[in-house]
Order: structure tokens, then C-alpha cells, then sequence
């Protein structure tokens, strides 16, 4: 895939600000997770240790503002057959079965909340799951 030249990015600046904001509003209703700069982009950890999810921005000139995260197995199959223009195999982690969700596109943030939790669900320890059932129940 050939980079995406300077300034014909579908998105701006202000799309990724609001993107990572809303993000953190997400990440910050699930128990222990933290959020840091890794490998350049905004990721956040269970206690700090396990990546459940990270935000990238034109990742090697790839043109996409996206979500990348953990997903249960089979699901990046399943997703790719069905949404590929929403969906992709991010790179580094995409053999994992950790799936790329397109934020610069129509999408709906109660989805990609849903998402970011069934990423927590994929990493997060069971005493922290058994916090956010007791948080949702």
C-alpha cells in the first residue's frame, strides 16, 4: 500500500482529538485500565500491563484513523467477511486475531463502545470481569 500523501487525509485533526476523547470516555468506565503513549500511539492497558486497545493515525501511511484491539477468536474473520470497508487486519497484531476498526468513516460510537469492552473482556483478569458484570448488572 503506497502512503497517503500529506494533507489528502480523509480525516483531520480535529476528528482524531475528538476520537481519542471519546476513547478515553469509553476506557475510563472500565475497572484498572490506564491509558499511556506506546510505540507512538494512545493505547490503553489493563493495570497497566495488558494492551486492550490502541488509536492510530495514518499508521505508516496507511490513510486510516482506527481503532485497533483485542477480539475473541473468530471474530476478525467473521467481521472482514462481512464489513470489510469498517473493518481490517491491522498489522503487528492482525495474526493475533486483534481487529482494525475504521474511525474516519460513518460509525456509530455505541458500537464502538460495545467493542472496546469486548476487547476488555478478551484481556482483562476475571476479578475485573466480575467487576464489570457487578457494574452492569
Amino acid at each position: 500500500m503506497e502512503p497517503t500523501p500529506p494533507g489528502q487525509l480523509p480525516y483531520t485533526e480535529d476528528d482524531v482529538a475528538e476520537a481519542a476523547a471519546r476513547l478515553r470516555a469509553i476506557c475510563s468506565q472500565l475497572p484498572d485500565v490506564t491509558e499511556r503513549v506506546s510505540h507512538g500511539a494512545i493505547t490503553f492497558f489493563v493495570r497497566g500491563k495488558r494492551s486492550v486497545a490502541y488509536l492510530t493515525d495514518d499508521h505508516h501511511g496507511d490513510g486510516r484513523l482506527a481503532l485497533v484491539c483485542a477480539a475473541a477468536p473468530g471474530v476478525q474473520a467473521e467481521l472482514l467477511s462481512v464489513e470489510p470497508a469498517r473493518f481490517f487486519r491491522p498489522p503487528y497484531v492482525g495474526h493475533r486475531g486483534w481487529i482494525g476498526v475504521r474511525l474516519d468513516v460513518e460509525l456509530d460510537w455505541d458500537e464502538v463502545a460495545a467493542i472496546v469492552e469486548d476487547a476488555y473482556r478478551c484481556v482483562a483478569p476475571p476479578t475485573l470481569l466480575r467487576r464489570l458484570d457487578a457494574r452492569d448488572a
